[in-house]
């Protein structure tokens, strides 16, 4: 599961140029390059997606990169979606989360680039021996610039701030429809605004503060709840801890009161039950949201986060 960071294989290039469309650059105006007659936005993965649908609404035909149940951080890039990219108005990703994703924004002659990781704060999570555990890196795709956590989408605060600097972007790139993509930003950034207030009410009063992930995906959400993630190995949730990490865990449990190890859906819970199985706790899922399927429990970004703010509650003991 170990993401190297990679260029655009010379041959997808190569096939690309051989198509005619190599150096076709975005429409002015807003205009569809790729004939949808909307303003066409590329998206790199499932949160990017679904800020991009609900802020376009109508007005938008939106073409994602990644797969429902690929795990995001492997995606490559293939000739068709060069050209996809090449031909669209716009491309919306996160920076330093797939570079695959990078490279491919890095040399598209695309007009509009919009990077999520611009439009909010980052900070680092997991840095501290003992604390947030284990520290994200450049070998599975997770470090932001400077080493910084890019999961800012499950922050509903901070999703909050990408959503409303979309939404500006959006209008720039498509004035004929600017009222309309205010419009849509302003309800989803309220909507956002009410699922934070939601958490802060439905964890407000926990019996434990601590929780335990196979991946260190939660910071954010951590910090602004004021609890703790724990992660069992934070560079790859598939990976087999150690056998001291799973004996500080095994302490930890016990002091903090923790009763639950989180796996997600996209990968193996194989982790999860090994470390739960050797400490005695249970096992749940806490949702990452970097893609929905048929094993997500929800259909969309707001259903599977109030489904993770539930396992939270029954994992913290929420009174």
């Amino acid at each position: 599961m170990n993401v190297r960071r990679r260029l655009i294989p010379a041959a997808a290039v190569t096939a690309v140029a051989a198509l005619g469309i190599g150096t076709l650059s975005a429409c002015s105006g807003g205009a569809a390059a790729a004939g949808t007659g909307k303003f066409d936005v590329v998206a790199s993965f499932y949160p990017m997606t679904y800020l991009a649908e609900q802020i376009g609404g109508e007005h938008v035909h939106v073409t994602t990169l990644t797969s429902p149940g690929q795990e995001p951080h492997d995606l490559e890039i293939s000739p068709r979606q060069i050209a996809t990219l090449e031909e669209s108005d716009a491309v919306l990703y996160l920076k330093n989360l797939q570079p695959a994703v990078d490279d491919a924004v890095d040399q598209s002659s695309l007009g509009t680039k919009i990077d999520a990781a611009s439009l909010t704060t980052l900070e680092v999570h997991g840095d501290e021996v003992g604390g947030h555990a284990a520290a994200h890196d450049d070998d599975h795709g997770h470090r932001g610039p400077a080493g910084k956590d890019p999961h800012v989408w499950l922050d509903p605060v901070r999703y909050a701030q990408v959503a409303e600097g979309v939404g500006k972007a959006f209008e720039k790139g498509d004035p004929g429809h600017a009222a309309d993509y205010r419009k849509n930003t302003a309800d989803l950034v309220g909507r956002l605004h009410g699922l934070d207030q939601r958490f802060r009410d439905g964890l407000a009063h926990t019996r434990s503060k601590v929780f335990v992930t196979t991946h260190a995906a939660f910071g954010y959400l951590a910090e602004r709840y004021g609890l703790t993630e724990e992660a069992i190995n934070g560079l790859d949730p598939e990976s087999e801890p150690s056998a001291a990490r799973v004996k500080d865990l095994e302490h930890m449990a016990q002091a903090d009161g923790v009763t639950t190890v989180f796996y997600e859906t996209l990968v193996s819970d194989r982790t999860a039950k090994t470390v739960a199985n050797d400490s005695g706790l249970r096992t749940d899922v806490l949702d990452p949201i970097e893609g929905i399927t048929g094993k997500s429990r929800g259909k969309d970004y707001f259903a599977v986060q109030r489904a993770n703010l539930e396992a939270l509650q029954r994992a913290l003991g929420a009174k």
